[in-house]
């Protein structure tokens, strides 16, 4: 670099305000689950039979506990929450067959999401680590 040319700008500020992909994958399989989740009340209701109360507090009550762990998904918490949210989707299918198979789905899509968010948090940590090196030297 010559003197002429201004130094490159420093990108830390921009990585500490860039969104966690693992945040945002996860947060959007909760909102849909919840989606899922809340339309499984009228089911339990008109097809299982479950009473109105119960079908209400279970199936509105996971739905607003997605919505709210998809909210706090800046805590590492809620991640094993999310995969509690998983178990208890897949529990619902004692109640309503189909929800075997479509938590099962939620569940692989938060574990998928999950994942992957982990890996590309550690390759963009060791990008930015390997560029600040390179700047430095």
């Amino acid at each position: 670099m010559s003197e002429s040319e201004p130094p490159a700008p420093d990108p830390a500020p921009a990585a500490r305000t860039e969104r966690s992909p693992r945040r945002g994958m996860c947060a959007a399989v909760l909102s849909l689950e919840a989606i899922t989740l809340g339309l499984t009340t009228p089911v339990m209701i008109t097809i299982a039979g479950v009473g109105t109360a119960t079908a209400l507090s279970v199936g509105l009550g996971l739905a607003l506990v997605c919505l709210l762990l998809a909210g706090a998904l800046r805590a590492e918490w809620a991640y094993g929450a999310g995969y509690a949210v998983q178990a208890a989707a897949v529990a619902l299918g004692f109640v309503i067959p189909v929800m075997f198979v479509l938590g099962a789905i939620f569940a692989a899509l938060w574990a998928t999401a999950d994942l992957l968010g982990r890996k590309i948090e550690r390759e963009r940590a060791a990008a930015w680590a390997a560029w600040h090196e390179e700047q430095a030297s």
